[in-house]
């Protein structure tokens, strides 16, 4: 009788307690909410979701977002919209995930608003700084919907959704990281407004309550940028993470008349605020406590309140 083994896959690197990436090339994901399908109604929210594909070359996809009321009749007014890019320190969390669902269709409802959230590529399998391209490829295929043709110009049929409910004139983005270049959008298309939700920025000088000198190398946010992004240009203070940085572009490239950045007291990155922008702060709460909590909590109401009546 022949004699069975189990072969045990060898580790090429980790960063606990997120990520493993193994020698074979896959990668093992330690933190993160499970994957949840898209919904026709909600019944909690009254919120309808589906899934789209943006592009095959290189893969984005993403999951929309729309009140259910306005599905069944003729719009009696275009609704904003919102590109949302979810958190995740860029390797882990999804568009599809049970926690950005859960937010998405609160914020929809709250805001009536139709949310397109991007399923952008995570590193390290796709390697910074993919996921920012992919971010932005997105934002363009978004607004390349304004045409209002039924084809677009490489005859690809476009979203019902964004052609029929959409208000291009009210285009939001936003999220916990987010970029926009300085590129003209599809149709001349202008952002109105930007929202950072717990931002995710760094700097090689710690501020604030950041850990100092030999315990900022060890802090966690510090070791997922040097972990996932190593040969970064300027390492820790790339534009990309240190968007207020020596050499950095200025913020005003993001091209809109509104910013509001949203933080909260117990979030250890809760001190790099960004230039003049409209600051918002949750008293008592850690780090993306309105993605994760499951139970919309008092401070969970107030946030989305909030981020509702900025996305008017």
């Amino acid at each position: 009788m022949a004699s069975t083994s189990t072969t045990k896959k060898e580790i090429a690197s980790e960063l606990l307690p997120l990520i493993r990436v193994y020698k074979d090339g896959t990668v093992e994901r330690l933190w993160g909410s499970p994957y949840v399908p898209p919904c026709p109604h909600d019944p909690q929210t009254n919120v309808s979701s589906k899934d789209i594909t943006i592009s095959h070359n290189p893969t984005i996809s993403a999951r929309l977002f729309l009140p259910q009321n306005q599905i069944y009749q003729k719009p009696q007014h275009l609704l904003p919209i919102l590109v949302y890019f979810h958190g995740g320190g860029f390797c882990f969390e999804s568009a599809f995930s049970s926690d950005h669902h859960r937010l998405l269709n609160r914020l929809v409802s709250q805001a009536q608003v139709l949310a397109v959230s991007v399923e952008y590529r995570l590193a390290p399998e796709n390697p910074l700084p993919n996921c920012y391209q992919d971010c932005w490829d997105a934002l363009q295929w978004v607004s390349s919907h304004r045409t209002h043709k039924e084809l677009d110009a490489n005859n690809t049929k476009k979203e019902p959704w964004l052609v029929n409910y959409g208000n291009f004139d009210k285009l939001y983005i936003g999220g916990d990281t987010m970029k926009a270049g300085v590129e003209r959008l599809c149709g001349d298309v202008k952002i109105l407004g930007a929202f950072m939700s717990h931002l995710y920025f760094l700097g090689s000088k710690p501020i604030g309550s950041e850990p100092k000198v030999e315990d900022f190398e060890k802090w966690l946010p510090c070791k997922v940028w040097k972990f996932l992004y190593p040969s970064a240009p300027g390492g820790i203070d790339n534009p990309m993470v240190n968007p207020v940085g020596a050499g950095a572009p200025s913020l005003a490239g993001l091209g809109c008349p509104r910013m509001l950045v949203c933080v909260s007291s117990k979030d250890e990155l809760s001190d790099r605020g960004v230039g003049e922008a409209e600051v918002f702060e949750v008293e008592g709460e850690e780090h993306a406590f309105h993605i994760l909590s499951e139970a919309e909590t008092e401070n969970v109401k107030i946030m989305l309140e909030r981020l509702a009546s900025f996305l008017v």
